[in-house]
């Protein structure tokens, strides 16, 4: 029985039926290159044979009566993979549009808590004869970095890898009695006191370290305020639809533009979506007059760090969307960046994940549900206007049961206020971006994911005048 981190159920508290706190991984499958040809019991097998290697696939939520603490994990030792593998079929033509429309909607759907949270849908009828894994996972149970190592036990580094003898099946726990779960609850919240202190006093320290970076940083550029980013059309209540885009790019662009800028490939991709961003609004009419900003989610995972759990942080930083010249933009972004990772650093890479520990489980989603029914996003400033991870993925070319991935596009989720999630890895030679937004803000999403090469276009041109 292990209990939930506080970060890691706060995915559980703020999930409300608009916002859904998943996140997905979106699998293409060159299906020529399966021995044995493709089918759909294949895919099941494997992920059958595999399951005992992956904890976080047959744990399940156990909830402490009346909320006294985090949900604990428990082990399922009966998980259902008639529900959990799902067949579709995807309609003709199977383009881009048909699959982005699939995942998209499979993306729109929650998660059922009593079970292990986790589905995977097998998108049959592509062009060329490929095939999809549609991969949805709770975000309590996984961010970014844990999230690309899980997906790696599915994975093979050759087409015809030497089997491996069969794992043993993860060790079946009693199921823990409400009077176990509110004793193990009252004995954590006991030691709340000590813990408040340490949190308090480095907080205050760290705080110290942030005012005395900032007073001595002579104007140079930093992390944006809280509250202070101009209103946007993704800056507006969700609905519990949503709308998926994908593109992919030359890894080569990308590391040509850091290395002729003196930048690094995360400035690269945020002037890059930066670039997309203002040209979809410019043709919109709708762009401010100030720069978009972004949170940037930052992996503070150590060794010693479960791979299931959440270890994570946040970085603010500016989009540049007010800039004209690509080359400019880029350079600002860079800017703000070291600005921005240095006062990050000097909050602390545990500061969110410490106070995240103290909110009572009924406060996280009283909170949740008062700011969605009462539409606070619509009467405050956003505080900022998109989230844009950047994911550092395999540069060797991975198979699933005999079949070359061809590509893989991770998407996480939206909020109420934040309505578009960009999350970017990179995959042998190629630069995958995923987008997905909330229906009624971005309704033509691939549109500005259409925009993408055009950034990238941009910013290769501008290296000429270096």
């Amino acid at each position: 029985m292990e209990r939930l981190s506080g970060l890691d159920a706060s995915f559980l508290y703020f999930e409300t039926s608009r916002v859904h706190m998943h996140v997905v991984a979106l699998v293409v499958l060159d299906t020529s290159t399966m021995p044995d040809g493709y089918s759909f019991d294949t895919i099941r097998s494997l992920v059958a044979a595999r399951l005992p290697l992956v904890p976080q696939f047959t744990r399940k939520l156990a909830r402490v009566p009346f909320d006294l603490h985090h949900p604990v994990w428990v082990q399922d030792d009966d998980v259902d993979l008639d529900f959990h593998i799902r067949r579709v079929g995807c309609p003709a033509p199977g383009t881009t549009a048909e699959l982005a429309a699939i995942t998209a909607d499979i993306a729109g759907r929650p998660l059922d808590r009593d079970r292990p949270l986790w589905e995977i849908s097998v998108v049959e009828g592509l062009a060329d004869g490929r095939v999809a894994l549609v991969v949805k996972m709770h975000h309590c149970t996984i961010d970014g970095v844990s999230g690309a190592n899980l997906m790696a036990q599915f994975f093979d580094l050759e087409q015809n890898p030497a089997p491996q003898p069969p794992a043993d099946p993860p060790k079946a726990d009693r199921a823990p009695s409400d009077l176990e779960l509110v004793s193990y609850a009252l004995v954590s919240r006991a030691r709340r006191p000590v813990q408040t202190l340490r949190t308090v006093a480095r907080t205050v320290t760290a705080a110290a370290r942030f005012v005395d970076i900032r007073r001595n940083r002579d104007n140079a550029s930093g992390m944006p305020a809280p509250f202070a980013a101009p209103r946007s059309r993704f800056n507006a209540p969700v609905s519990a639809h949503r709308t998926v885009a994908f593109v992919d790019v030359p890894l080569d662009d990308i590391k040509k533009i850091k290395t002729r800028f003196q930048t690094t490939v995360n400035d690269v991709v945020l002037a890059v979506c930066g670039g997309a961003i203002r040209r979809y609004l410019e043709r919109r009419d709708e762009l401010p007059a100030r720069s978009l900003t972004a949170v940037i989610p930052v992996s503070v995972r150590s060794e010693e760090a479960t791979i299931g759990s959440n270890q994570v942080s946040a970085m603010f930083t500016t989009l540049g969307t007010a800039v004209d010249d690509p080359g400019d933009r880029l350079r600002e972004i860079h800017e703000a960046n070291e600005g921005a990772k240095a006062e990050h650093h000097a909050i602390g890479a545990d500061t969110l994940r410490n106070w995240a520990e103290f909110p009572a489980p009924a406060t996280f989603a009283l909170a949740a549900r008062v700011y969605t029914a009462l539409r606070v996003g619509d009467r405050t400033p956003p505080p900022y206007n998109v989230i844009i991870s950047n994911v550092p993925g395999p540069p060797f070319p991975l198979y699933l049961a005999g079949g070359r991935v061809e590509a893989l596009y991770p998407l996480g989720p939206v909020f109420d206020g934040l309505g578009l999630n960009v999350t970017v890895l990179s995959y042998i030679d190629s630069v995958g971006f995923g987008f997905i937004a909330d229906r009624d803000a971005v309704p033509d999403l691939a549109e500005l994911a259409s925009l993408v090469p055009d950034a990238i276009g941009e910013l290769i041109e501008a290296t000429t005048s270096i």
